[in-house]
């Protein structure tokens, strides 16, 4: 029986899986606010009545896709705030982890990017509070830099902020830049590393 069970289970998994790859697949050219669950079953061959043995709806699905295409990027974040070698290698190295991350995920950073701000209020919500966390296992990375001493938690968490929202703001171009010139690609990289010198400067000299 327990076999059974187990098989059942695979089986259930293997489902859900492939609903939330046909989605996000489709989400590459619509947002989720015009996709139908129709589409979603008809991509895997599945009945429609079957979607809900997974999902309670679209607006459910976009939120299980949020913690998937989220829960990849802790590595990115530590990287981005990490103090190993000296600031330029830093620099360079958050922002390859961030363009290899990009290259290895473009329709996940693609849905975050659309659907961070778009009209599926309980995956607008499921973004906002991933981000939150985010943040925060930021800000307790950057506590333990001897640099954060006498630093306030509200000055920390803003600093957190600033990556997270550099680290996304990266990924985002470097996706849009992804069929451009090697050049505009190289502006890109360019800028983010730029930008995030300009954020460690003013971490270096905050409590001047």
């Amino acid at each position: 029986m327990s076999h059974i069970l187990g098989v059942r289970q695979a089986q259930k998994q293997k489902t859900r899986q492939a609903l939330l790859d046909a989605a996000l697949e489709l989400l590459e050219h619509q947002s989720l606010s015009s996709l139908g669950l129709r589409e979603v079953t008809r991509a895997v061959g599945v009945a429609p009545t079957a979607f809900y043995r997974h999902f309670r709806s679209t607006a459910d699905l976009g939120v299980a896709l949020v913690e998937e295409a989220l829960g990849s990027l802790h590595p990115m974040i530590r990287t981005t705030v990490s103090t190993t070698g000296d600031s330029d290698r830093r620099i360079a190295r958050a922002i390859e982890l961030i363009s290899g991350h990009v290259d290895t995920h473009p329709a996940h950073v693609r849905f975050i990017a659309r659907e961070r701000h778009g009209g599926v209020q309980p995956v607008r919500e499921a973004i906002r509070d991933q981000l939150a966390r985010f943040t925060e296992e930021v800000k307790t990375e950057l506590a333990k830099d001897p640099e954060a001493e006498g630093w306030s938690d509200d000055d920390l968490l803003m600093l957190a902020g600033l990556y997270v929202d550099q680290m996304l703001m990266t990924a985002s171009l470097l996706l849009e830049a992804q069929e451009a010139t090697e050049e505009q690609r190289e502006r890109v990289t360019r800028v983010a590393a730029r930008q995030l010198r300009l954020i460690g400067v003013g971490r270096a000299h905050w409590l001047d």
